[in-house]
């Protein structure tokens, strides 16, 4: 239960065989993005990547196509940059029932798992949320004991661990690179979702970096959106921001606008929000308070989510419908909060209101004292003692 919406997920086992330490993550896709990050989470959690052979199924991600029956296959091009990266020797597993039996170890985890972490069905706000879990099991796991065995297997992984070998200094992008073009109504096709950018970039193409729990939109170098991966297909994920400079010009369009009924199911647009638009669309027209309403928005831009409900707040129990009184307003709620230590915090006198701080006084107050002594221009005294002769043919 996702966000209270049941929702299918999908499971990613990483099993040392030798202590039966396992590392388990959960996505909302088996697209290959997941099963490069899957890896990736591993080999930080284990704290190192197994040398001998780590035994896969043929599985899409890996495996373009296998020829027959027999070991012999055509790994995918993404795959093998990623275990050359790695340092992984792989094998491959057979095919079909004659290939059952090669992998029992991690099969088995993943039902063990499934029926111990996992029955009842978690209920969960975020996926971060579910994998932060998923990790406190994976640590509480190590206090068991698989079968008869002597050792739990937390001690069996600490005899094993000297074995891995480190982790690649370099990093591995394991998202995946699209260019699409810009539509009309400021959104983008990824993987037959759509998702929105802002309005000033309709008719231009983006460089778009598809992870698994995430998408991330670039204009040339700059990031421009970032949006939660869409699991399934057909969906469309829309941020109201983007599309506020073209609802200034069309206030109608924001009641019935889809990116608004996002904002409210997210909690991004508060019954605060409510309230004050719907006063400043009694107070000065529907047109108008819309406007008003989206130039608060616009506020978000600068300021943090909670800063700026303040404002409204503020500014809705004193009858102020502007967006000017709800930016002043927002201000003085972010005076108020208390300042983030620093290590490098001026005194109590520097700090005292209308007292202007010297960031130069600041910084020789830092320095070592300098012993020494003050420059002087006693040497070219001298030069005085011997006046200028007269020029030629002058009288004195």
């Amino acid at each position: 239960m996702l966000g209270g919406v049941r929702t299918l997920c999908y499971l990613f086992v990483f099993r040392l065989s030798f202590s039966g330490k396992a590392i388990h993550r959960i996505f909302l896709s088996q697209a290959q993005e997941a099963f490069f990050e899957g890896h990736v989470h591993a080999f930080q959690r284990l704290g190192g990547v197994p040398r001998g052979k780590v035994r896969y199924d043929n599985l899409s991600s890996a495996v373009a196509q296998v020829l027959g029956f027999t070991r012999a296959w055509v790994e995918t091009d993404r795959w093998t940059a990623f275990r050359s990266w790695a340092g992984l020797e792989v094998f491959y597993c057979r095919p079909g029932i004659d290939g059952a039996h090669e992998k029992g170890g991690v099969e088995g985890e993943v039902g063990r798992f499934r029926r111990n972490r996992l029955v009842p069905v978690p209920v969960v706000a975020t996926l971060a949320e579910l994998n932060a879990q998923v990790d406190l099991w994976d640590e509480e796991d190590e206090q068991r004991r698989i079968g008869e065995r002597a050792r739990t297997v937390g001690e069996y992984f600490a005899i094993e661990k000297p074995f891995l070998q480190p982790l690649p200094d370099d990093h591995f992008e394991t998202g995946r690179l699209f260019s699409p073009r810009v539509d009309r109504y400021s959104q983008i096709t990824v993987r037959m979702n759509r998702y929105s950018v802002p309005v000033r970039l309709i008719g231009r193409q983006v460089r778009v970096l598809l992870h698994a729990c995430e998408l991330v939109v670039y204009d040339g170098r700059t990031e421009v959106a970032r949006h939660e991966r869409l699991g399934s297909r057909g969906q469309v994920r829309l941020d109201l921001d983007h599309y506020l400079e073209g609802l200034l010009r069309k206030p109608g369009a924001l009641p019935g606008a889809t990116a608004l009924e996002q904002a409210r199911a997210t909690g991004k647009f508060t019954p605060v929000h409510e309230a004050w638009w719907e006063a400043a669309r009694r107070a000065d027209g529907d047109a108008a308070g819309t406007r008003s309403l989206i130039e608060v928005l616009l506020l978000h831009r600068h300021m943090t989510h909670e800063q700026v409900v303040a404002g409204i707040a503020a500014a809705l129990r004193a009858g102020a419908l502007t967006a000017d009184a709800v930016a002043l307003e927002a201000r003085r709620a972010a005076e108020a909060e208390p300042p983030a230590e620093q290590p490098d915090r001026p005194s109590a006198d520097e700090r005292r209101p209308g007292r202007v701080i010297s960031l130069t006084r600041r910084r020789l107050a830092a320095l070592p004292p300098d012993n020494r002594p003050l420059p002087s221009v006693a040497a070219y005294d001298q030069l005085l003692r011997h006046p200028r002769p007269p020029a030629e043919g002058s009288t004195t």
